[in-house]
């Protein structure tokens, strides 16, 4: 199992909206384009994130932000913020933005896992993928938002990669853990083969301890029970095979361990508040 690539699962952009400014010094732009999740990448000067509450944060060239929800925040043009620019210079600040449009693109599994804002520095400094990216998003060529879309979606995975490696991260409670060498493989197995059978005992047997200890360890670790986690997770892959074309619930039903797809109806409308049949038309209007 794979932490990272289940909480990236069912990601995908679909005509993403993409910003590119250029800033001159203390010129600055509101970032509040009333979308879920919004990626902001600074590709040359200075600058700082501004929310309307709490500290700031600095952007150098290469660093890039996410931010969730219709975050009221600012971008400022500082090139004191980067001590490589000579503030004396009116040398232009450029910010680069990509957002998913809609809940559907990026599944709720992800939002709830990050903080409101969360800043990464530039890993390595190349900037060439940077200029890439800019000149993509200046151009007017075939394809173009399908070639942004794939773009979006792996700035993010690579943001999102760093950004859990960082001591600060606040990873949500499953992802940490997975290092639990009892929790973590009762996780790896539910995620692995979601559709089989699972009970508590089945479970415990993939750890190698009882149902007892198994039961309060998750509980523990995770935040909930493990067959709490199981209907979740489920739920979570089958809100993603619901939005393609010829999926039936039926179908669905099955891939996700249901035989019953009335009882798989039942649980999928506890969990994510709508019915397969909502949820897919909910997804077709918003495509």
């Amino acid at each position: 199992m794979d932490g990272l690539a289940d909480l990236l699962r069912g990601i995908r952009a679909d005509e993403a909206l993409f910003d590119r400014r250029i800033l001159s010094p203390a010129g600055s732009v509101r970032l509040d384009s009333r979308t879920p999740l919004t990626i902001c990448t600074l590709v040359r000067g200075g600058g700082r994130i501004v929310p309307e509450s709490g500290p700031s944060h600095a952007l150098l060239p290469g660093d890039t932000a996410v931010i969730r929800g219709p975050a009221p925040l600012t971008f400022v043009a500082d090139p004191s913020a980067d001590p490589s620019v000579d503030p004396s210079t009116d040398a232009p600040t450029e910010l680069i933005s990509g957002a998913y449009r809609a809940h559907t693109d990026i599944g709720r599994r992800l939002p709830t896992a990050l903080p409101d804002l969360l800043v990464v520095p530039d890993p390595d400094g190349d900037h060439r993928l940077l200029d890439f990216l800019s000149a993509e998003v200046a151009a007017d060529r075939p394809g173009q938002q399908v070639v942004l879309d794939r773009l979006l979606d792996w700035l993010l995975a690579c943001t999102l990669r760093a950004w859990f490696d960082l001591p600060e991260a606040h990873a949500p409670e499953w992802y940490l853990a997975l290092a639990d060498p009892i929790v973590g493989a009762a996780l790896r197995a539910v995620h692995d083969a979601p559709a089989r059978p699972w009970t508590i005992a089945a479970l415990a047997a993939e750890a190698g301890v009882s149902r007892t200890a198994l039961a309060e360890r998750f509980t523990a670790r995770v935040g909930q029970p493990p067959l709490t986690y199981l209907t979740e997770w489920r739920m979570a892959l089958a809100a993603e095979l619901l939005t393609e074309p010829d999926a039936t619930v039926a179908a669905v039903a099955r891939r996700v361990g249901y035989a019953d797809a009335f009882a798989f109806s039942t649980a999928f409308k506890r969990v994510r508040g709508l019915s397969p049949s909502a949820h897919r038309t909910a997804h077709h209007r918003a495509a």
